[in-house]
C-alpha cells in the first residue's frame, strides 16, 4: 500500500505533532494510552516526523492529557444515557476508537475539510461516527449536530490557535444550538502561550497562536451560558513519574509558584 502523502502546513501541521507523539507512547510497555491505530497511521503516511523533534517527556506530556481527556469523556458517556460527543479539531486523534463507546453515543469529528479526507483514508468507517470537513468557526455545521441530546464538546488542542475573539463566539453559537451539556479543553495563560509559540515542535510548523485565558470565569462573563466546574492539571494526575527527572523537577518548580502553575490545565464548563 503507497503512503498517503501530507500536505498540511501550519496550524493543520500541528496535528502530526500530537499524532506522533500518541503513537510513539503506545510503543512504551507502560503506555497510558495504547494508542495502536496512532502507530499505524504514523507509519502510513509519508511525512518527515523528525523534523518535528518530538522528545520522550513531549510523548509523555500530550498522552498524560489525551488521557486526562479520555478520562472526562468517559465519565461523561457514564453519566448520560444517550451522549452526543463533539470532536472540536479532532485532527488524526482516535479517541473514537480507543473509548469504543456504545451505539446509544453519537459521535462527530470537526476539523477542516482537507484533515477530514486525510482521517476518511487513514481510519475505518465507524458505526455512530460522523466526520464534519468544516473550520469549527465556521457557523453552518453546528446545524449536523442534533440539539436536544446531552452533548459535550472536547476541544483539545486547538482553541489557541483561534483567534481572541473567536472562541467565545465559538462556545456562544454551540450552546445556543445544544441544550445541555458540559465543554473540555486546555487552557494556557498569556505566559503559557508564548511558552508554546517558543517550543521547537510548534516552531516547525510556523504555526501562529492568539487564544489564551487567565481566570477561567472569564468565559462565564463572555458567554452567560457556561458554568465553570472545574480545572484539572497534568502535575495532580498521577502521572508525573513518566517523565524524566529534568521534567520532573520542572514540573515541581511550576507547581510551587502560583503564577506558573497556570500556564496550562484542563478546563471544564456546565452549559444548559
Amino acid at each position: 500500500m503507497a503512503a498517503e502523502a501530507v500536505t498540511l502546513t501550519r496550524e493543520k501541521e500541528t496535528l502530526l505533532i500530537t499524532l506522533y507523539a500518541k503513537a510513539q507512547e503506545s510503543r512504551f510497555p507502560d503506555s497510558l494510552l495504547n494508542d495502536h491505530l496512532a502507530a499505524d497511521a504514523v507509519r502510513r503516511l509519508d511525512y518527515d516526523f523528525a523534523r518535528l523533534s518530538v522528545r520522550r517527556d513531549d510523548m509523555v506530556a500530550l498522552a498524560i492529557r489525551a488521557k486526562m481527556v479520555d478520562n472526562l469523556t468517559r465519565e461523561f458517556i457514564a453519566g448520560h444515557p444517550e451522549p452526543t460527543i463533539l470532536h472540536l479539531g479532532c485532527g488524526l486523534d482516535s479517541r473514537v476508537f480507543r473509548l469504543d463507546p456504545p451505539a446509544s453515543v453519537r459521535w462527530f469529528d470537526v476539523d477542516y475539510p482537507e484533515v477530514i479526507a486525510l482521517r476518511r483514508r487513514i481510519y475505518p468507517e465507524r458505526a455512530g461516527t460522523t466526520m464534519i470537513g468544516s473550520s469549527v468557526t465556521e457557523p453552518q455545521w453546528i446545524a449536523e449536530v442534533p440539539p436536544e441530546r446531552p452533548t459535550l464538546i472536547v476541544a483539545e488542542g486547538l482553541l489557541p490557535y483561534l483567534r481572541q475573539d473567536d472562541v467565545p463566539r465559538l462556545f456562544e453559537r454551540i450552546t445556543a444550538h445544544v441544550r445541555s451539556g458540559e465543554i473540555v479543553f486546555d487552557g494556557y495563560s498569556r505566559f503559557g502561550l508564548r511558552l508554546i509559540r517558543r517550543n521547537r515542535m510548534v516552531r516547525a510548523t510556523g504555526a501562529a497562536l492568539h487564544w489564551s485565558i487567565e481566570d477561567p470565569r472569564q468565559l462565564e462573563r463572555q458567554v452567560p451560558r457556561l458554568k465553570f466546574i472545574g480545572e484539572y492539571f497534568s502535575s495532580d494526575s498521577g502521572y508525573v513519574g513518566r517523565f524524566s527527572w529534568p521534567g520532573r523537577l520542572a514540573i515541581q518548580i511550576f507547581r510551587a509558584i502560583p503564577a506558573l502553575r497556570n500556564v496550562g490545565r484542563l478546563l471544564r464548563y456546565r452549559f444548559g
